[in-house]
């Protein structure tokens, strides 16, 4: 199992060009063993995205959504009570995004590697990145 960040998802979705090859090819991987999972707090990301016109795909944020997930057999990882409060480490957290910190906790308390090209997420102890 991988768990893809927001952007990382987005680009997968829309232009994966802009994913570094060994993202890339951990996607193609994860693709063809149903690998792939997500925070749930990158789908509100990315209906954010679409609602304030940041994001603009070919469909409404929801149709747009289930069809992200579909094609990637996306695992979808709640924010639990541990999660939570691990994204609330200070002493963990280089910045103050609460959504990358969700995603980076719901990595690290999985025990899996995040796909990632963001440097803040990739300096965290312990977490494993993919770029």
């Amino acid at each position: 199992m991988v768990l893809l960040d927001t952007c990382v998802l987005i680009h997968a979705s829309l232009t994966a060009d802009r994913l570094g090859k060994q993202a890339a090819d951990t996607i193609a991987n994860g693709l063809q063993n149903k690998s792939l999972a997500c925070s749930d707090i990158s789908l509100r990301e990315i209906a954010m995205l679409i609602s304030r016109g940041r994001l603009k795909p070919d469909a409404d944020s929801a149709f747009f959504i289930q069809q992200v997930v579909l094609a990637f057999s996306l695992t979808i990882f709640p924010i639990t009570p541990l999660i939570a409060v691990l994204s609330a480490d200070d002493t963990l957290f280089y910045h103050k995004d609460p959504c990358d910190r969700i995603i980076a906790a719901t990595a690290l308390h999985n025990s899996i590697p995040l796909i990632t090209s963001d440097s803040r997420l990739q300096r965290i102890p312990g977490l494993i990145t993919i770029w």
